[in-house]
């Protein structure tokens, strides 16, 4: 049994039977994949197997890995070949796996490191929810340089989950996520090469999208490492802030959301009543001319986590560049 108080998971009583499945991705991880793979080791919630796609490395990706196995348990680890057509395919061919069947599923990058506590947090509050319910466990990450020097937090949303937030922005990053089976069907559902532009995102919109629940985590459940090599960062400077509102202008939103809408339609079934209307006025606002389009646009009900985020926002509505 558990309760919840301003953002943070009361434990009454901890289960550690159900099985969790780590889907970790890796691409020339030598550098930071032992410290991530030690980092699973010291969960308290000890019922874990990992499943490592790897996306052809050249390094001693694969031989760290072979490391682990010897050390582990038979089962313990499994290494598997990845499409080798970027991270994003890479996460998805393993979250449909046929052969992974576990009760939650977890994403792993190959350059963090876990907290201890990590998987039993997610685990508890996931069984708090009904399992024919998809379900999202999703954490806020402190952030730290490629020496593990501490260096900030990730932004620490307000405004609750919901699928208007998800057609514009992704409130966690995949690797703090736990997901349960419901949630994986769904995701199997869709299949593997849908038009998306980042796997977590999608799941973000799976299943608020499909009438699901989502606990946005504040306290943070990983150190998440900043350096040269990162896929994806979190860059809070006015820098990087500029190069987004370049993407912007670009078009990049606009063909993200292209692609974000096709994949949804390919669970339109699924999709809550309610979901499939805010999606239906959303795909339809975005050709429509200046003031229909910000009338519509209002009504989907659509919204970023922070205020900076609305102001760009109406910009993008006002430049039909959403």
């Amino acid at each position: 049994m558990e309760c919840l108080e301003k953002g943070k998971i009361l434990s009454l009583s901890v289960s550690s039977t159900e099985n969790v499945a780590i889907l970790l991705c890796t691409w020339h991880g030598q550098h930071f994949l032992a410290e991530q793979l030690d980092s699973f080791e010291r969960q308290t919630h000890e019922n874990w197997e990992v499943w490592a796609s790897d996306d052809g490395s050249k390094d001693d990706t694969h031989e760290i890995l072979a490391a682990y196995q010897a050390k582990w348990q038979p089962g313990r680890l499994s290494v598997h070949s990845g499409p080798a057509e970027g991270f994003v395919a890479n996460f998805l061919s393993l979250t449909c796996k046929a052969d992974i069947d576990a009760d939650y599923y977890a994403y792993s990058d190959q350059d963090d490191i876990w907290e201890a506590d990590k998987l039993e947090r997610a685990v508890r509050w996931l069984n708090a929810v009904p399992p024919n319910i998809p379900a999202l466990y999703c954490t806020r990450t402190r952030l730290v340089d490629a020496d593990n020097n501490e260096i900030g937090l990730s932004p620490l949303f307000a405004k609750p989950p919901s699928f208007a937030n998800a057609l514009m922005q992704n409130i966690a990053g995949g690797n703090t996520m736990v997901f349960n089976q419901a949630t994986r069907k769904l995701l199997c559902l869709a299949g593997q090469s849908i038009p998306v532009v980042i796997h977590d995102w999608w799941v973000y919109l799976v299943v608020t999208g499909c009438g699901g629940q989502v606990f946005y985590d504040s306290r943070p459940s990983l150190r998440y490492r900043q350096h040269d090599n990162n896929m994806i960062g979190i860059n809070l400077s006015w820098i990087a802030r500029l190069k987004r509102l370049i993407m912007l202008g670009q078009g990049c939103f606009r063909q993200w959301n292209d692609g974000n809408i096709a994949a949804l339609r390919t669970l339109w079934q699924k999709l809550t009543p309610e979901n499939r209307e805010i999606l239906e006025r959303f795909e339809q606002a975005r050709d429509m001319s200046l003031i229909p389009r910000i009338f519509y646009l209002k009504r989907c009900g659509i919204y970023r986590q922070t205020f900076l985020g609305d102001l760009g926002l109406i910009a993008a509505a006002i430049f039909k560049k959403i």
